[in-house]
C-alpha cells in the first residue's frame, strides 16, 4: 500500500476550476503510474490563521 499526497490553492471565484484541475492531476498520476486499485481518496481543507479556506489536501491510498 502507498500514499501520496497532492495539494492546490483555492481562491475565491475559481474554485471549480483549480478542483478540476486537481482531479485532472490525480488521474495523470494513476494512469502513468499503471496503479490498479485505489483503495481510499480523502479531502481536507487548508486554512490561514483566520480560518478561511486557503488549499486543498487530497490524500490518495494505493495499490501497485
Amino acid at each position: 500500500m502507498k500514499v501520496k499526497t497532492f495539494t492546490c490553492p483555492i481562491k475565491i471565484f475559481q474554485t471549480k476550476k483549480e478542483l478540476e484541475n486537481l482531479d485532472e492531476t490525480i488521474n495523470s498520476f494513476i494512469k502513468d503510474n499503471q496503479i490498479k486499485q485505489v483503495i481510499s481518496v480523502s479531502d481536507c481543507p487548508a486554512t490561514d490563521d483566520t480560518g478561511a479556506t486557503i488549499g486543498l489536501i487530497r490524500v490518495l491510498v494505493y495499490e501497485t
